[in-house]
């Protein structure tokens, strides 16, 4: 007898809302670099860097390039007139204090505006400055990280209690029949798992194990815990160009205890500061000249990531642009995002790997090699595809 096929395994539901347009907010206790950093990384001074709590009441907006490789060497062959990279949205909200959850400082607006995000970059202030007054009183990042992570987890907490009561209230009478029922039950005893996840396993939700089934629960409740987070360790320029700083095991010791996996970027708000104030000419020869890099790219690269978002390309002399989309999009959702009637209407897409274009240098060689596919609705889209669309009248 032929062996039986392997059971064709589940595609894993993704965290999150499921949109391409997703958000990152920088998060952090007061006075510990964020609307500088978001300066720097928006090139802009809309953040209000100021030495005392809560300079940033109204959230601020930037969209930041996503620095890729590919999309420059992709200009380089079309010559195109117009470029447009990826873009990264990230919104610069105001410091959190202890006591956030239970509406302390600005703690329900903040907690409001965390909640609008997708993603988290965290600050976490590493560096000592008598000009620079800490919230707390003194630098302890571990510290700061905790009470960061308590708060969003209380303010979880008393989301999901209230979500279960008024589940259980509108649960009394189930029969258990029918189907309706049935997913009552199951949505009620997913919310009891987040809750113990939060409580008992004192876990942040997005280091829970999840079906997918239970994460389209988990989705639903839009919880603080579930956003991925991407820390960023704000360090003195010295420590920043000398590799060096006191606190860098201990934070990373941290992570890997409370939030094991969760990337660790260790760079230089003065620095960048500085930096941004320079031509290209004088970035390029400072940085030579101390040994050290700008961490914004590395940084805005991370937080596209941590959302599972990927790029196609469409390419041609008019035009080379890198359109954003989520993990695991089909080929018409992708094309939808040019426009709707692309979905709608969808025939098939053209799509050669960005790999295939570089080893043969030009489309009419691809082709030739026969790397140039033709795909249709159920195609999963790949990170670096460059794709032609075809649609219907």
């Amino acid at each position: 007898m032929p062996p039986k096929k392997a059971p064709a395994q589940e595609k894993k539901v993704l965290l999150g809302r499921p949109s391409n347009n997703l958000k990152i907010g920088i998060v952090g206790l007061p006075n510990v670099g964020k609307s500088s950093f978001f300066n720097a990384l928006s090139n802009t001074d809309l953040g209000k860097a100021a030495n005392f709590p809560y300079a940033t009441i109204n959230p601020e907006e930037a969209r930041i390039p996503v620095p890729d490789v590919r999309f420059e060497w992709l200009c380089d062959l079309y010559k195109p007139a117009s470029r447009v990279p990826a873009f990264l949205t990230c919104i610069d909200i105001a410091g959190l204090t202890a006591g956030a959850s239970t509406g302390a400082g600005l703690g329900n607006a903040f907690l409001s505006h965390v909640r609008a995000v997708d993603g988290i970059f965290q600050v976490v202030r590493a560096f000592d400055d008598a000009e620079v007054i800490h919230v707390e009183g003194d630098v302890d990042p571990l510290r700061d990280m905790e009470i960061i992570q308590t708060e969003l987890r209380l303010k979880d907490i008393e989301w999901v209690e209230k979500h279960l009561d008024n589940l259980k209230r509108t649960g009394r009478s189930l029969g258990s029949n029918s189907l309706a029922d049935k997913a009552k039950k199951e949505e009620i005893a997913t919310v009891e798992k987040v809750l113990k996840t939060l409580t008992v396993d004192n876990k942040d939700v997005r280091k829970g194990e999840w079906s997918n089934k239970e994460i389209e629960v988990v989705n639903s409740l839009s919880l603080l815990t579930a956003k991925p987070v991407t820390y960023l360790v704000n360090l003195s320029e010295k420590d920043y160009i000398r590799k060096k700083n006191k606190w860098l095991a201990k934070i990373k010791g941290w992570i890997d205890v409370h939030n094991p996996g969760d990337p660790l970027i260790p760079f230089s708000v003065s620095l960048e500061e500085r930096l941004a104030r320079m031509s290209p000419e004088e970035k390029e020869e400072t940085q030579k000249e101390i040994g050290a890099q700008t961490g914004l790219g590395k940084i805005t690269q991370a937080g596209y990531a941590s959302l599972d978002l990927i790029r196609y390309f469409t390419c041609g002399p008019d035009e080379v642009r890198a359109w954003t989309i989520r993990r695991g999009t089909k080929a018409p959702q992708a094309a939808g995002v040019i426009h709707s009637d692309f979905e709608n209407k969808f025939v098939c897409g053209e799509i050669m790997g960005y790999e295939d274009l570089k080893e043969h240098g030009s489309e009419t060689a691809v082709k030739a090699a026969g790397k140039l596919r033709q795909q249709g609705k159920p195609y999963e889209m790949i990170d670096g595809d460059i794709a032609y669309w075809k649609s219907g009248a």
